[in-house]
């Protein structure tokens, strides 16, 4: 008998979407039939990727203009977001009726959990943000603190929903999503750290070689691996400066990755030491090829960072908690820097690239805990928890 898996992911940037396509590729080997339901850019993306996706009505943030996350205009969409999400809800039963899953996958989704909880479908939970954390300039009173615990209880008594709750990354003390995991006490006795769920470090040698020669990369100078994804009104300010820090570096290389899902996947040619993709379709082999990377502070960007092992820069989104709380962690586990987006400049990412470049002791923290997560397999992990309970 068939079995099928209905996966919904968030909808917002591409991290949730690529853990659970990772997911779907890996059970299609064993003969599992897997459908989509998001919205937003990860649903473009599935669509590109080949498999059916069910559109549902967003519920998601805004971000400004010059890339920082929004209170304002956040706050003025809290009606729309009441009135969607048992939208969602209702869609999702209709779809899970004509498909009849045997389990429900969801990345940081809550209407398929109520959906599934509805129609005694099986669910499980991937996630890495419980907690919602708030902007640092509202973090610093006490208030505030006691006002993220409340809420962050509350989501978890939600998620809760859910049959199992598998969080994709390393168990303490080097859980990435500490802040946003650990502290919530609602979920302790059901969360289970499963490893990170990102592609491992199997690149082939022919397709290494082939981007090599496509790019002409000069194997004897350093590479680095610009590769800023999120919302797209985050992208462009944070790229517009690194380019410019370039202009004093042209001893380096630089490959840029916008992260855009539907953007053109031939790279261009900026100058003699930047190339520029829309659309990256060889990342995995850049990763590998990279000396070290410039990312944001999402999960799964640091996830296929500590697993490649390459250390790096982050720059995460202003004002985004969860991005700030990941690069906060980073450098206490001394595998790469943060930069703030509000506060760089050229000069500042120049000399942070030269940091990461000169001192060994970066490489030499991201090789251990390479080791840690190589020793935890989330895919082979969830794997099994699914044919468990199906």
């Amino acid at each position: 008998m068939l079995r099928r898996v209905y996966f919904t992911p968030y909808g917002v940037g591409l991290g949730h979407a690529s853990r659970l396509l990772i997911l779907a590729t890996k059970l299609k080997e064993f003969g599992y039939e897997s459908r989509f339901s998001s919205f937003g850019e990860a649903k473009n993306y599935l669509d590109i990727q080949g498999y059916i996706c069910n559109s549902i009505p967003p519920v998601e943030f805004l971000w400004g203009r010059e890339g920082e996350f929004s209170v304002k205009y956040n706050i003025t969409k809290i009606p729309q977001w009441l009135t969607n999400l048992p939208v969602q809800v209702n869609k999702e039963i209709v779809y899970l009726k004509k498909y009849n899953p045997d389990i429900i996958i969801s990345d940081s989704r809550l209407s398929s959990l109520f959906a599934g909880k509805i129609l005694n479908i099986p669910t499980i939970l991937l996630i890495n943000q419980i907690k919602l954390l708030l902007t640092p300039a509202l973090r610093k009173f006490e208030i505030v603190k006691f006002f993220e615990t409340c809420i962050g209880e509350f989501m978890g008594g939600l998620w809760n929903t859910s049959d199992k709750i598998l969080i994709p990354d390393l168990p303490p003390p080097y859980t990435i999503s500490e802040e946003t995991i650990n502290t919530v006490k609602s979920v302790k006795s059901k969360i289970n750290y499963i490893g990170f769920i990102a592609p491992k470090k199997t690149i082939s040698d022919d397709k290494v070689d082939n981007v090599i020669k496509s790019i002409k990369i000069d194997k004897n100078k350093k590479l680095i691996f610009v590769h800023i994804s999120g919302p797209k009104e985050t992208r462009k300010p944070i790229i517009l400066k690194i380019m410019e820090a370039c202009n004093n570096l042209k001893n380096i290389q630089f490959i840029f990755s916008e992260g855009k899902a539907n953007g053109d996947t031939n790279p261009r040619k900026l100058s003699h030491n930047i190339w520029y993709y829309e659309w990256c379709p060889c990342r995995d082999e850049i990763f590998y090829l990279a000396d070290f990377l410039i990312i944001r502070g999402g999960h799964t960007a640091i996830s296929q960072a500590i697993q490649f092992g390459k250390p790096f820069i982050s720059i995460p989104i202003e004002n985004h908690g969860e991005q700030i709380s990941n690069s906060n962690k980073i450098e206490k586990l001394g595998i790469g820097i943060k930069l703030d987006s509000k506060l760089i400049n050229a000069k500042i990412i120049e000399e942070s690239i030269k940091e990461i470049i000169l001192d060994k002791k970066y490489n030499k923290k991201i090789l251990q805990l390479m080791e840690i997560s190589n020793s935890l397999d989330g895919i082979e992990n969830i794997k099994n928890i699914i044919f468990s309970n199906i």
